[in-house]
């Protein structure tokens, strides 16, 4: 088993390995989402949720004004605003936004990068693999982290 110092990935048009997204999501404790959401209709809210339920140490990063808590959990306006250590930056923004996103996460000394599903940024991905981070982009870590128990039936019919 690789560890995740070992971890390596570095053509995002490339599909990543069940390894390495599974050495990522056991190896971090912590995630900023950026562009966190308290409507519950929204796709982030609902990967909030699972990762908060799943065990992850949520931290909300929302910089509207008068937005204190999702789900109970306190909202940071930004990243350097953050009070303790990150280990992952979940980014829910649009793909333009996260070269600027990704410095930020150097700067807080993040160790990975995450893209959801349609935020892909090769500027970014370069800002944060030069400071020694892992990359990972267009995938969503809720559905990643499930993968392993879930097999699709194609054989099934309907």
């Amino acid at each position: 088993m690789t560890t995740f110092d070992e971890l390596t990935h570095t053509d995002h048009d490339q599909p990543y390995s069940e390894e390495y997204l599974q050495t990522i999501l056991k190896s971090v404790k912590s995630i900023a989402m950026v562009g966190a959401s308290p409507d519950k209709t929204k796709f982030s809210y609902g990967v909030l949720r699972v990762l908060h339920e799943t065990g992850y140490d949520m931290i909300p990063v929302n910089p509207r004004s008068g937005l204190e808590e999702i789900r109970g959990i306190k909202v940071y306006p930004s990243l350097d605003s953050i009070d303790r250590p990150v280990d992952m930056v979940e980014v829910f923004r649009r793909a333009e936004d996260l070269p600027e996103v990704a410095k930020e996460a150097v700067a807080i000394g993040a160790k990975v990068l995450w893209g959801q599903i349609g935020v892909f940024n090769k500027e970014a991905a370069k800002i944060a693999e030069d400071a020694g981070m892992k990359v990972v982009m267009n995938h969503c870590p809720k559905i990643e982290l499930f993968r392993p128990f879930w097999k699709p039936k194609l054989h099934l019919g309907i």
